[in-house]
């Protein structure tokens, strides 16, 4: 007797399940984090940014726990905001929650990032090509 063999056999996929609450925007951004334990501040930019956090880049990562100050500067206004380091993968980078932020600093950056996901978005990259071609 022969077992009919199809898509579904064989080792379920593993799906990692997403865990952010807010989706993220690959955007660069100036950021500067500094540690709550004193050291001085780590200037960088943003690898992705959603409105609930971020992801840094960097050689020399932070503690996952260590709690941050950090400040964005998005169109030159300065963004001032509590983090805390979720994530590290060594020699990569760092993943940042953000803990405190101004309602006004929050709506600033909700702005900026409607702005941002629009332009990234496939019908504006699509539309850019076409206006170049002319």
């Amino acid at each position: 007797m022969e077992i009919p063999v199809n898509d579904r056999d064989g080792p379920p996929e593993r799906k990692q399940q997403e865990r952010r609450q807010h989706s993220r925007t690959k955007v660069p951004v100036a950021v500067e984090l500094q540690s709550e334990r004193g050291s001085g501040p780590l200037r960088n930019k943003t690898a992705d940014l959603s409105i609930g956090g971020l992801y840094v880049e960097m050689m020399f990562t932070l503690e996952v726990g260590t709690k941050l100050k950090l400040v964005l500067w998005i169109n030159d206004i300065k963004l001032s905001i509590g983090g805390l380091v979720v994530t590290r993968n060594l020699q990569v980078g760092n993943g940042i929650d953000f803990t405190d932020m101004a309602p006004e600093d929050r709506l600033r950056l909700e702005q900026f990032l409607a702005v941002a996901k629009k332009l990234q978005s496939p019908e504006s990259i699509n539309q850019n090509q076409r206006q170049e071609e002319f």
